[in-house]
């Protein structure tokens, strides 16, 4: 078993963008309210991440898809948001709510955000750096 088989055997992960300042700061969203600590990160431009994304059949130098990977699954986009919040438990779960939405909406309006998120929100020099606590749940 590969390194990264036995991570996704533990633990749903995350790959996304580093590099992206709403990515970033989703994914600081995302630890702070997994109290149970059950997701791990991986920025899509470290080795491990790429691996994931390379896995989805995504290329990770072309980085519009958010990817999930739990319990089997590949969840992206729209599907893979919407698979988070719901995880994370209340109150967020409510955005279970949002499957409502026909995927093809969703995914629409995920990719119009995805391919204008840097001129929208920023983009970093470098990948955004962990603090000391959540440095061991990013791979």
């Amino acid at each position: 078993m590969s390194d990264i088989d036995a991570l996704l055997a533990r633990h749903p992960v995350i790959v996304f963008d580093g590099v992206c300042v709403l990515c970033s700061a989703n994914a600081q969203f995302m630890l702070r309210h997994d109290r149970k600590g059950v997701f791990r990160l991986a920025a899509m431009q470290g080795e491990t991440g790429a691996a994931l994304m390379r896995r989805a059949g995504l290329d990770p130098a072309d980085p519009d898809s958010f990817v999930v990977f739990d319990r089997g699954q590949v969840l992206m986009n729209s599907d893979a948001m919407i698979h988070i919040w719901c995880r994370l438990g209340w109150p967020w779960k409510i955005a279970a709510i949002g499957r409502l939405i026909p995927r093809m909406v969703r995914d629409r309006l995920y990719g119009i955000v995805a391919r204008n998120r840097y001129r929208m929100f920023g983009k970093r020099d470098a990948c955004w750096v962990p603090d000391a606590d959540q440095a061991k749940r990013v791979v």
